[in-house]
């Protein structure tokens, strides 16, 4: 019988192999969740292999979204909970390719660790896993790093990547938006995985007690709220596409409306958003009565309830907005397209 693999220098200078077979095998039942037509390889070979679907595609376009949770995994590892951040990974990729029109396929995950508990390692997965699920798309492949003196032992970083598909002249494109499209709104399930930095400065969230419920998010916790998984839209947001016709989807991440808003719209064109309409949770009040925070500054950070919007005809935006409602989503109306050389103008 073959010798297990197994290095007592490597293990001396804190790297333990046989705790990341202990991780893959614990991982495995996860993994298996989000398997979908088209995946040729198990976990543990060298690549992810994966056998894309092309019939009734003229031009096959790859689209492709990495991102990482950022620092709300500093939540997770305070509260001892790692279940959840997956989600946020896989969410911050897929959601990004949706806004081409693309279809996700397949994600990749890589986890650096300070100590490799395989128990640990297996709930980030399975966080991942979920998110995949949520998503559609199958998990093929990732890596976990044990960092010994470059980390501490119970901090991590959970980072990733997706591959997409759309038919070239199925990709979303703004040329087609005009002064007049309206533009919806998908609500988010929170601060989603933006902004981490200025929260945890402003909840001292390193000394805050976690638990403990707060009146003004109905009694909630801190934690709870914190940590709740960013929303994944691409099932309603295809949903839509088979249905409807799309002009700009944007995915509200990390510098809020003004930053990403504008990324679908083209030059001479801008939204008008009516604040009043944005319908923003507590969370983001609190933050901002705690921070002393300009409300610029809040649009301008944060997605302020607002995960993603898209930008319809204004023939097409009942039906637009039937079909995500349908699908499962908050999605209302929050302005409109016009003439403008600024790209998003909130009144």
């Amino acid at each position: 019988m073959a010798e297990r693999s197994h290095s007592a220098s490597y293990a001396a200078a804190g790297v333990n192999i046989e705790a990341g077979y202990e991780g893959v095998k614990l991982m495995k039942k996860h993994v298996e969740r989000t398997f979908i037509p088209g995946v040729v390889s198990d976990i543990g070979g060298f690549g992810g292999l994966f056998a894309p679907d092309l019939a009734g595609m003229e031009e096959p376009v790859l689209v492709s979204g990495t991102d990482g949770v950022g620092t709300k995994q500093r939540i997770a590892q305070l509260l001892g909970r790692n279940d959840t951040v997956g989600i946020d990974c896989v969410a911050m990729c897929v959601n990004d390719i949706i806004c081409c029109g693309a279809k996700p396929l397949f994600f990749l995950d890589y986890i650096a660790i300070g100590r490799n508990v395989p128990e640990k390692v297996a709930d980030l997965v399975a966080g991942v896993a979920e998110g995949c699920v949520q998503a559609g798309c199958a998990l093929i492949g990732g890596e976990t790093a044990e960092h010994p003196g470059t980390m501490a032992p119970d901090d991590y970083d959970l980072a990733g990547f997706s591959v997409g598909i759309v038919d070239k002249k199925k990709i979303i494109d703004h040329d087609r938006m005009q002064a007049g499209d309206i533009v919806i709104a998908l609500a988010s399930s929170g601060l989603h995985s933006n902004g981490f930095s200025l929260v945890r400065k402003v909840f001292d969230v390193e000394h805050a007690d976690l638990s403990a419920p707060v009146p003004e998010l109905d009694g909630r916790s801190l934690g709870e709220v914190l940590l709740t998984p960013t929303r994944i839209y691409v099932k309603p947001v295809l949903s839509l596409l088979a249905q409807a016709d799309v002009k700009g989807i944007s995915h509200i991440t990390g510098g809020g409306f003004y930053e990403n808003i504008p990324r679908s719209i083209p030059d001479g064109l801008g939204a008008r958003i009516r604040k009043a309409d944005v319908q923003v949770p507590a969370i983001f009040r609190l933050l901002q009565e705690k921070g002393g925070i300009p409300e610029r500054d809040m649009f301008n950070t944060f997605n302020m309830g607002v995960g993603m919007s898209i930008v319809v005809a204004a023939a097409d935006a009942e039906k637009a907005l039937a079909v995500l409602r349908g699908a499962g989503e908050n999605a209302y109306v929050i302005g409109e397209i016009v003439e403008s050389e600024d790209k998003v103008v909130l009144c």
